[in-house]
């Protein structure tokens, strides 16, 4: 049996958007301006717990590398040590990736913690029971940015006239 065609009512069917490839197009560096140079680091199933570490990442979020790395040398958590171990391999990171890059610019841009896998372990219990319970772990993602000086920082956009 042959399907029959759907009698045409006189109306054109709407023509279907015709998708063109984008063109990549990236906006050339001024000569005078340099690359900013960006740079992270990460340690993964790291064995602390992420709250306990978020509260030492909170402290040097946004701040410059030597504050930053004083800041936890000097603080008495034991996640401090596993954090400035992963924002001075950042800070190498950023010096292999540029020559020119000035680590007294250095800022931490990016500090975040996310939770890792957590290993379920067993305790024993009276009567012949067990109790379960959780060995967290945590992966540390650090960034790092060069702090450009006001001169050579581009301007904010002027805000729009109302009236």
């Amino acid at each position: 049996m042959a399907r029959k065609k759907k009698p045409t009512t006189g109306k054109k069917a709407p023509a279907k958007a015709v998708r063109r490839p984008r063109l990549l197009r990236r906006a050339e560096p001024e000569p005078a301006a340099r690359a900013v140079v960006e740079a992270r680091a990460i340690a993964r199933y790291v064995r602390l717990s992420p709250q306990k570490a978020r509260l030492v990442v909170d402290l040097i979020r946004g701040r410059q590398v030597g504050a930053a790395l004083s800041t936890l040398h000097f603080t008495k958590k034991r996640a401090a040590h596993e954090i400035e171990k992963v924002l001075r391999s950042a800070i190498a990171n950023a010096e292999q990736k540029s020559e020119t890059v000035d680590v007294d610019r250095l800022y931490v841009n990016r500090a975040v913690i996310n939770e890792g896998p957590r290993w379920k372990r067993m305790r024993p219990a009276p009567y012949g029971r067990a109790y379960t319970y959780q060995r967290r772990t945590c992966h540390i993602e650090i960034g790092v940015g060069e702090r450009l000086p006001a001169a050579v920082r581009p301007a904010a956009p002027a805000a729009p006239a109302t009236g």
